[in-house]
């Protein structure tokens, strides 16, 4: 049992009487302690092929101020790792670098990322004090209500109300746009072995564990994703190695090869997708 959940126990059984408690009044308030610690904000269980989606990785002009915004309003926990500052969230981390960004996202293939919520209306209610920028109400391809927020550095967030959510808000979908949507969403299928299924309305669509990605079109070609404010996305592996020699075996080319960082506890690499959105795959990122 961790630190965390012994305080837990401390606090909710009085002293003397431990020894009489039966294992099923224990197990029980071991589950209590689970409901009530931040442990829900971890990404989701892999596929059989040990893939999950991992993050989006964005570079900001004000670090705190972000900080701030993703735990008071989407619920997020910081963790720092030497030089890397992550936020996890359920489903996925947001991952921050302290850097100018050389556009927002909708100018890049990468167009915006998206969360469930619980509630809409409570959302947007306490979205409204942040005096940042955010669309109307409308509604989606799933038939829900949603929203578009706008977070600092041009980063397009949608939000889509689900109110049998378990969580207050959990990450839910990144949105691909492009010329070519439907030859990158046959690419991602082969190569991360997903299924193309739909998503509302929405037909050319695909599902990692505990992430849908979208893709859409576009009249105008759109930017690679280096440098912007939505930096690059992130998978994470169970065995990163072994996928990347599976990858070598395809003719995939890297952009940065497989390497360990023991300063964040994470194996590392990066490839580029067909229309220049940097993709980082990771091993790690499922223990912080």
């Amino acid at each position: 049992m961790d630190s965390v959940h012994q305080s837990l126990y401390a606090c909710l059984i009085p002293r003397g009487i431990t020894t009489e408690l039966t294992m099923k009044t224990i197990t029980s308030l071991f589950l209590f302690c689970l409901l009530i610690s931040p442990a829900y904000a971890q990404l989701a269980v892999p596929n059989e092929a040990g893939l999950t989606y991992g993050h989006v990785h964005l570079n900001v002009t004000d670090i705190e101020l972000h900080k701030q915004l993703w735990v008071e309003h989407f619920g997020g926990v910081v963790v720092e790792r030497g030089p890397l500052t992550v936020v996890k969230l359920p489903n996925m981390l947001v991952a921050l670098t302290p850097r100018e960004p050389t556009m927002g996202s909708q100018e890049t293939v990468m167009d915006h990322f998206g969360f469930k919520v619980r509630n809409i209306e409570k959302f947007m209610e306490k979205w409204r004090t942040t005096g940042l920028e955010m669309g109307d109400t409308f509604t989606g391809s799933e038939g829900q209500t949603n929203v578009y927020v706008m977070m600092p550095d041009d980063v397009w967030v949608e939000m889509q109300e689900d109110q049998g959510l378990s969580v207050e808000i959990s990450g839910y979908h990144v949105h691909f746009r492009t010329p070519g949507h439907e030859e990158l969403l046959a690419w991602y299928s082969d190569i991360f072995g997903l299924e193309i299924r739909p998503r509302g309305r929405i037909a050319t669509t695909t599902n990692a564990p505990g992430m849908n990605l979208s893709f859409g079109g576009s009249n105008e070609p759109r930017l690679p994703t280096r440098g912007s404010s939505l930096d690059h996305i992130g998978f994470e592996l169970d065995d990163l190695e072994a996928f990347c020699e599976e990858l070598a075996a395809k003719g995939i080319a890297f952009d940065v090869p497989f390497r360990e960082i023991p300063a964040i506890g994470l194996k590392i690499a990066y490839i580029i997708d067909p229309a220049g959105v940097r993709i980082e795959l990771t091993e790690g990122y499922d223990e912080y």
